[in-house]
């Protein structure tokens, strides 16, 4: 089933094969995709583009995906922007650290096209 999707989402990612493939998943879609490959790039991009979602690594150079979160949710001009947190961190403790920094969602890689769009979807509002 073909998913369209419409919205600005912001990609943090420092491995270029994974902001590449998320990328392409979410453009074929119908977003619109914004990149970002540190936390502090991420930071300003956020203000400044204003993104429906922001999809994160937690594992990069300098500002971990978990800090990008807590700074990303006590700024009030991006506290309100969903944000997913996309990790190869697969245990349950690193789920439950990610939500109470603020995430909105987890998802773990390898992950399918089909988990990543839903995973926007529901943060995006669209039904399937």
């Amino acid at each position: 089933m073909a998913i369209t999707l419409t919205g600005t989402i912001l990609i943090v990612e420092d491995t270029p094969s994974e902001m590449e493939l998320m990328s392409h998943y979410l453009r074929e879609s119908g977003c619109t995709v914004i990149h970002a490959v540190t936390g502090k790039e991420a930071l300003d991009k956020a203000t400044q583009y204003k993104p429906n979602v922001i999809v994160t690594d937690v594992v990069m150079p300098g500002m971990s995906g978990f800090e990008l979160c807590r700074s990303l949710k006590k700024n009030p001009e991006t506290a309100k922007v969903p944000i997913v947190i996309c990790t190869s961190k697969n245990q349950e403790i690193d789920r439950l650290w990610g939500m109470r920094q603020g995430a909105d969602a987890y998802l773990t890689k390898p992950y399918t096209r089909e988990q990543l769009l839903r995973v926007v979807v529901s943060l995006l509002g669209v039904g399937l």
